[in-house]
């Protein structure tokens, strides 16, 4: 969304008088009040994103001036102009509110006022276990091992990405999320089938890490103070990714050129074109492996508290939407249709006895008889069927021989 905007230092916005407000001033605030909060570096980009699309939306008027009015009426072109989704609508609104609290240090009533947009619920996407095992198949190199962890221990896509090496331990065949969604760590299970693997992909990415310390490179990007307070920690061996970055890059917030990890399109256009060429019409992506590691552990009867650990969740409620898999249809109901079936349906060979008030009860199942009908002529089946005479006539049971009893 907006954070693909250009956010260039020196534009400015007029003003009244015509000498204009420099945007760069409030938005060099804003990026200062998020890291010193410490929110991700992708809640900065997207937060500037809407902050610069909300003050171009208003030119001539100076961020000071802009108050409920202003940002209702952006919400609003949102959902009926730009026909936003709902979480879209909610992500601009705290957007704005940061810039409103945080930036201009204006704490008005109307804050707590505004409405959020309800987000309907939705169910996920679940491949079956031989849908998975077809997309994981048609997949190879490192996005396969990627898509293997995302499956097999139930990770977000960057979770997987964003592992150190000091974040597996093979022996113990367990890995650990750091600072995953809402900042948690969490612990979770390494498939027994990824080791070799994973082992093979740890020692290409400690000699890749020796090549860039001969060149005279070899850190990465450290969480937080890491890198002030330990000096040397970022050009350990532990703290380079699991899955790094063909090339070196320069850090945003630095300048300084470094290994990131691997970018998360590689990975997700490999699962889309995985899944395309297994014929899976299901609007499955990366995520849909982590929503079927939680839908099969249930049907495998694991606890649904274990899930909630393992998926890092911290309200059950949430892990609760996977139960809807469980048992045969949804929440476990069966078709009415199915239960009068197996009470209806003719055995193959059996035979029909009709009388004044017995019969076959359809000709819905009429395809199913391949014995005669006693007491019909020949092509009165094909009435019968045609007739659809289900509420007409009272069904019989049928006797230890297979035929029905008058």
């Amino acid at each position: 969304m907006g954070a693909d905007e250009g956010v260039g230092l020196g534009t400015r916005i007029p003003g009244p008088d015509g000498g204009g407000f420099e945007r760069f001033d409030v938005l060099d605030v804003a990026r200062e009040r998020i890291r010193r909060l410490g929110l991700a570096k992708r809640t900065e980009h997207v937060y500037l994103g809407w902050i610069v699309r909300f003050l171009r939306a208003f030119p001539g008027r100076r961020p000071e001036a802009l108050g409920q009015l202003e940002v209702e009426s952006f919400l609003t072109v949102l959902a009926s102009e730009g026909q936003v989704a709902a979480a879209t609508q909610n992500q601009a609104l705290a957007a704005l509110l940061f810039f409103f609290r945080e930036v201009l240090q204006r704490h008005l009533p109307w804050m707590d006022d505004i409405k959020r947009a309800k987000r309907p619920a939705k169910l996920p996407v679940v491949l079956s276990r031989d849908e998975v095992a077809a997309v994981l198949g048609r997949m190879s190199g490192t996005p396969a091992l990627v898509a293997g962890l995302l499956y097999g221990s139930g990770l977000r896509l960057m979770e997987a990405l964003r592992l150190r090496l000091q974040d597996i331990d093979l022996v113990r065949c367990e890995l650990i999320v750091r600072a995953g969604k809402g900042g948690k760590d969490r612990r979770s299970m390494l498939p027994m089938s990824l080791i070799g693997g994973l082992d093979a992909q740890r020692r290409l990415a400690l000699a890749l890490h020796q090549q860039d310390l001969a060149a005279g490179f070899g850190r990465v990007w450290l969480p937080d103070a890491l890198d002030r307070k330990y000096r040397g920690a970022a050009a350990e061996a532990g703290w380079q990714y699991l899955f790094p970055a063909p090339k070196r890059s320069l850090d945003p917030r630095s300048g300084k050129a470094m290994r990131h990890h691997l970018s998360e399109t590689v990975v997700q256009r490999a699962v889309k074109r995985a899944v395309a060429e297994a014929g899976i019409i299901k609007p499955a992506t990366c995520h849909t492996l982590r929503h079927s590691f939680a839908t099969h552990l249930l049907e495998s009867g694991y606890d649904i508290r274990t899930v909630q650990e393992l998926l890092g969740h911290s309200d059950v409620s949430t892990t609760q939407i996977y139960t809807h898999v469980l048992g045969r249809g949804a929440n476990a109901v069966r078709s009415p249709l199915d239960v009068r079936a197996d009470q209806l349906l003719p055995l193959p060979g059996s035979a029909i006895k009709l009388g004044e008030s017995h019969v076959m009860a359809a000709g819905l199942y009429h395809a199913y008889l391949v014995g005669p009908i006693e007491g019909l002529a020949p092509g009165q089946e094909d009435r019968i069927v045609g007739d659809a005479l289900i509420g007409e006539f009272e069904v019989v049971d049928f006797d230890k021989q297979g035929a029905v009893s008058a």
